[in-house]
């Protein structure tokens, strides 16, 4: 990184639906792990005479997840041919949105920032090139299992400045797709996929550069992090020696932790985009799109701030609670069965490993509660072992008083070996402090 340049950065998540067909047949959506080329038909391949008919199941999650990201959704909307030559493409065309998609100027709250989603759009997923070697000789084969599942495209307008935003809004948006319950966006198995486009300028300077370069499928938030820092520190050395830096599209290269060339620039009428003849415009009126937005549940930032005042559990422990549904629902049983605090179940909840898949909330209810036994003691007891240990300690309570505060916790643990394990370590720290005065 440098302080000469600032990164400026747009980004565009593939985000698989888990629909049970794809986007325009009835082959199965659920490719991963599949014989290869064993769920295609006529229609995923692009066969002559074959036609599409539109998953509407697809176009509504799209619609949701556009809600959710606080879009616009046009009146009307349609599909649009992206013609390109590639192997996994088998009918030479994607069938994707152009200038009308689904959902419009949205946006996701980061930090104190908006940061500005340009568009939310669906489209059908492409083949998938596996490269391999038989016989001896290098060769890509092409699976074209995933070619017609359901895919959505978000596209953000060039607002992140710092990786950490970048990584801020794609585990949020992970998130949000999974509270919606339209794709596990499980990384590994490549159903959520991030290209960033990235571009440096001074620092200082308003105007946005004039190129950008796009890393194409990370798979990661681990890899894209590394990908963008490489990158802008490439872009950054060019500038540095007075080279121009021109429009490409680079891969990222894991094992040698490098952006790697694929394609020099490409513009929209590269691919000639025009209207999909076999699939009419789609209308919306206000009811339809009233009646998606019904469907979307409590989303994560609202569930938070409810936890936090309903509960008064601290920011960082409802961020954790709120990472899934099943983990803030489980809290909140435990909280209705128990007349523990909400801040202790809260806490041991966040603390301990507990698989609540398996472990019911009654269950781990009972764990605190035995724990919480187990701390009890009765408070002249405790004042006993506190008067017995400072006696004992002298050399720790002058250490103590002249500002070696470490100490402190010493005290706690030999106060807690004098009362056996039991007792609870707050409130010893607490008595101790008032002794120590």
């Amino acid at each position: 990184m440098t302080n000469t340049y600032e990164p400026v950065i747009g980004l565009e998540v593939h985000v698989e639906l888990k629909t049970n067909s794809k986007m325009f047949c009835g082959c199965p959506a659920d490719h991963f792990g599949k014989i290869p080329n064993t769920q295609t038909c006529p229609v995923c391949l692009g066969l002559p005479g074959a036609l599409p008919v539109p998953n509407k199941r697809a176009i509504d999650w799209c619609i949701k997840l556009g809600l959710a990201l606080n879009c616009t959704i046009p009146k009307e909307s349609k599909f649009d041919r992206k013609n390109y030559f590639y192997p996994d493409l088998a009918k030479g065309y994607q069938i994707s949105q152009y200038d009308k998609p689904l959902c419009v100027n949205g946006w996701m709250q980061i930090n104190e920032r908006k940061i500005r989603i340009r568009r939310v759009h669906q489209e059908e997923d492409t083949g998938k090139l596996q490269h391999t070697i038989v016989n001896n000789e290098r060769l890509t084969l092409v699976d074209f299992n995933r070619c017609g599942v359901p895919l959505v495209e978000i596209v953000t307008d060039p607002d992140f400045h710092t990786i950490d935003e970048v990584d801020q809004y794609v585990k949020k948006l992970q998130r949000i797709i999974r509270y919606l319950d339209i794709s596990n966006a499980d990384m590994e198995k490549g159903s959520m996929r991030l290209e960033p486009s990235i571009s440096v300028r001074p620092v200082g300077i308003v105007a946005l550069p004039n190129y950008r370069v796009e890393l194409k499928n990370i798979n990661s938030f681990r890899f894209v992090r590394k990908a963008i820092e490489y990158e802008i520190n490439r872009q950054s050395e060019m500038l540095d020696k007075k080279e121009t830096i021109v429009q490409q599209t680079r891969g990222w290269n894991e094992s040698k932790n490098v952006t790697l060339l694929q394609r020099e620039k490409e513009e929209a009428h590269d691919y000639r985009y025009f209207p999909e003849p076999d699939i009419p415009p789609m209308q919306f009126t206000d009811e339809f799109v009233g009646s998606i937005r019904k469907q979307i549940p409590e989303l994560p930032d609202e569930k938070k701030q409810r936890l936090m005042e309903k509960y008064t559990v601290s920011e960082a422990t409802a961020e954790i609670l709120t990472q899934s549904i099943p983990l803030a629902d489980y809290f909140e049983q435990m909280v209705a069965m128990s007349h523990i605090s909400a801040t202790v179940l809260a806490n041991a909840l966040v603390n301990q490993s507990v698989d609540i898949q398996h472990v019911r909330p009654e269950e781990f209810l009972d764990l605190i509660n035995k724990k919480q036994q187990e701390k009890h003691v009765d408070s002249g007891l405790v004042m006993i072992a506190i008067e017995t240990v400072l006696t004992s300690n002298l050399k720790a309570v002058e250490d103590y008083k002249k500002g070696k505060t470490t100490v402190l916790m010493y005290l706690v643990g030999m106060v807690k070996r004098e009362l056996k394990g039991k007792g609870d370590a707050t409130i010893i720290e607490q008595e101790l402090k008032k002794r120590l005065v």
